[in-house]
């Protein structure tokens, strides 16, 4: 009997502890995994970066949500189409909640989630694309941005005719727009016209209309490092970087064997490539681009005379991979597609190249004749009557005389005549050292020649 009580008792507390596990169990079960970052600064490169970080470390924690917290102005059209693709295509629910603005750019990010929440005084809208002075671009990118409102919020069950709206004056809905002007929704009409799931004051309530009671709320976290990879591949430091390292190598070229130019354009260069190479924006083979391209010029500058085929492809080179480094891979599947960022990088290293010729040139004048930082070049002027003199004599007897160039005539150089150098200049053209001159006259204590053939 007593036996058979105590199998009575064990029996009873295995069962009493397998309800208590399955209990413990549903109840962490039933906590829901919110992810949320914040996109609360111009749409650019940096948001696109850290929205990507966001989506994997999202799926990473097998998150239940994905919640953006946003106040934006809006920005570079092209970043906010990619942050709106990867919405689309996420398979973990995106929700919004418009902290106070939601603006061009981020209009269309906003319209691409399953779920807007807007706070009381919140704004919807405005999605014309301007350039940097607020004005209108042309109509071919109104188009654009058209067809990827209206495909959004095609996508995502909204009313496409409102989503086109915000971009297009044209646009007439009775009792919604006129026409004449682009649509900007207030918290109030989004709701309205079921562009706005609800009206919340902060993340808690968002949640709370959500129906997400039990939940665990995970926010991003962005560390130094993020913040300086961000800072790097703003467009506009892209181009400063770029502009110091045409700058490093023209001065570099300008006085070789002075250091500190090419110590700059080569740090300048790291700067460049390597948050872009981190971002998975700069491919290997764009990197090597920019150093095959280097290395042509080198090569034209120091070694062929002239300045020809090798030294075109050099500078091709250089900006193709400069270019490239900053944007997604245009290629998929054998196709172009989307040539937009693509001519935004192309312009932008164009730009910089040139600002950073016109002020290396500007800048060499000012260093060499300025005497801020010292006397850079010898401004002395070694007067006849004070001792200083060259033989002139010795010289103009050598007109008429052959020799052989001692260095490379680039168009100045030495030139050796019997066992006797002299300053010379190539009258047209380079000549390569070691080629057989004659000299053709003599001016400014400079003999002047020409290949001897």
């Amino acid at each position: 009997m007593k036996t058979f009580t105590k199998h009575i008792i064990r029996g009873f507390l295995i069962l009493s502890q397998l309800i208590l596990l399955q209990t413990v169990y549903s109840q962490s079960d039933s906590v829901q995994k919110v992810y949320k970052f914040d996109i609360k600064e111009e749409i650019a490169p940096p948001v696109w970066r850290t929205t990507k970080k966001a989506f994997e470390e999202a799926r990473t924690i097998d998150a239940n949500l994905i919640l953006i917290h946003m106040n934006t102005y809006g920005g570079l059209l092209d970043a906010a189409d990619s942050i709106r693709t990867i919405i689309l295509q996420s398979e973990i629910p995106v929700y919004v909640f418009i902290d106070n603005n939601a603006a061009s750019a981020g209009a269309l990010i906003s319209i691409a989630c399953d779920r807007i929440y807007m706070s009381p005084g919140a704004n919807i809208g405005a999605a014309t694309v301007v350039d940097q002075s607020g004005k209108p671009l042309p109509d071919k990118y109104q188009s654009y941005m058209r067809s990827l409102m209206r495909s959004t919020a095609e996508a995502t069950g909204r009313d496409a005719d409102i989503a086109q709206a915000m971009v297009d004056p044209k646009i007439y809905i009775e009792n919604v727009i006129d026409t004449g002007s682009v649509l900007t929704f207030t918290t109030k009409e989004a709701i309205e016209n079921n562009y706005c799931e609800g009206s919340a004051e902060n993340i808690n309530e968002v949640l709370k209309l959500a129906g997400y009671d039990n939940y665990q709320l995970i926010e991003q976290i962005i560390t130094p490092l993020d913040r300086i990879i961000g800072f790097l591949i703003k467009p506009y430091i892209s181009g400063l970087l770029i502009m110091v390292i045409i700058g490093g190598i023209y001065f570099e070229l300008q006085s070789p064997g002075l250091g500190f130019p090419s110590v700059a354009a080569v740090g300048a260069a790291l700067l460049y490539f390597a948050p872009l190479y981190l971002e998975g924006l700069a491919e290997n083979w764009e990197i090597l681009l920019f150093a095959v391209g280097l290395v042509l010029i080198a090569i034209e500058i120091f070694a062929i005379p002239g300045f020809g085929i090798t030294g075109i492809a050099g500078v091709f080179l250089m900006i193709v991979g400069l270019t490239l480094s900053m944007v997604d891979s245009i290629i998929l599947d054998g196709k172009l597609i989307n040539f937009n960022p693509l001519i935004q990088s192309f312009f932008t290293v164009i730009t910089a190249v040139f600002i950073s010729l016109i002020g290396s040139i500007w800048l060499s004048k000012k260093l060499f004749t300025s005497t801020v930082f010292g006397h850079l070049a010898l401004d002395a002027t070694q007067q006849h009557d004070d001792g200083y003199t060259i033989s002139e004599t010795r010289y103009k007897l050598m007109v008429g005389h052959s020799g052989i160039a001692h260095t490379n005539l680039r168009p100045a150089g030495k030139i050796q005549i019997d066992d006797k150098y002299f300053d010379a200049t190539a009258l047209s053209g380079f000549i390569i050292k070691g080629t057989k001159v004659k000299v053709i006259r003599y001016e400014a204590a400079q003999l002047f020649v020409a290949k001897d053939e």
